[in-house]
């Protein structure tokens, strides 16, 4: 497969882990009893961007290589 095959491969295990990703470790306003005046009450209270970013990006990598091994050996795709 040429390599756009790969990016667009990747931005969709991308995007369908971030999503996956996303709940782990939030707390909401709630949970932590500090709710600020007008925002939501179950909007995080520290999203952590940066680490769910990185942890979206690295498990993507991870299926994608394994998408790519199974590509390599078994000739799926």
């Amino acid at each position: 497969m040429k390599i756009g095959t790969w990016f667009a491969i990747y931005f969709v295990i991308w995007w369908t882990v971030l999503f996956a990703v996303l709940p782990f470790g939030a707390r909401s306003q709630i949970d932590n009893g500090e709710v600020v005046a007008g925002s939501e009450p179950g909007a995080p209270e520290k999203p952590n961007f940066i680490r769910i970013i990185l942890a979206t990006s690295t498990i993507a990598l991870a299926l994608l290589a394994f998408v790519w091994w199974l590509n390599e050996n078994y000739g799926i795709y």
